[in-house]
Parts: structure tokens; sequence; C-alpha cells
């Protein structure tokens, strides 16, 4: 199986954000824009919760598939690119979760 990455999926996410939305799910999501594109994404974690619960592996990770590409197209919409994410996961490393969780500021 040949190497893929989320970089390598962001590319295409960018890519196909320019096609013609009759021809293109990710260029149709880009013309309804940002709150369409995260109503999506709230749809497909609530999916791969789903699968997660049931304990369907095989939906599991079609779901998880679709999640992170619903995530991508949202990010990609909102000019953030997937490198700051992997950069504030990086930086999380660095201690555990419960200090990380900690340290945030309350609101």
């Amino acid at each position: 199986m040949s190497e893929f990455s989320l970089i390598d999926l962001e590319r295409i996410v960018a890519e196909r954000a320019k096609a013609s939305p009759e021809e293109s799910w990710t260029a149709k999501l880009f013309a309804a824009g940002q709150e369409k594109a995260a109503k999506k994404l709230g749809e497909e974690a609530v999916e791969t919760i789903i699968a997660a619960i049931q304990q369907d592996r095989k939906n599991l990770t079609a779901e998880s598939a679709d999640l992170l590409y619903h995530l991508l197209v949202v990010l990609n919409i909102a000019a953030v690119p997937l490198q700051d994410v992997l950069d504030e996961l990086q930086r999380r490393t660095g201690q555990s979760g419960l200090q990380e969780k900690a340290s945030r500021p309350t609101s």
C-alpha cells in the first residue's frame, strides 16, 4: 500500500475546491460556505461516535475517514493550515493531557 497522509488529503481538498460545484462534492461544500461544511463535520462526528459505541470497526473506519476529510474542508475554508494543527498537537505532547487541559484558560 502506498503512503498516504493527511498532508496529501489537504492538498487534494484544496485542488478540488477549485472545481465546479456540479463536478465536485468538495467544491460544492466550499460554495455552500463554512456553516454548511461545519454542520457536515458535526454530522460525521456523530456518525463516528455511533460506530465507535456500536464497536463496528468497518463503519468506524469509514466514518473516521469522512470525519477527517470534512475537518480538512472546514480548516481549508477557514484558511487554517493542517500544519498549524499538527504543530499544536506536537506542542501538547510535551506534557500530559491532564496538565495541558489544566493550563488552558477557563472561560
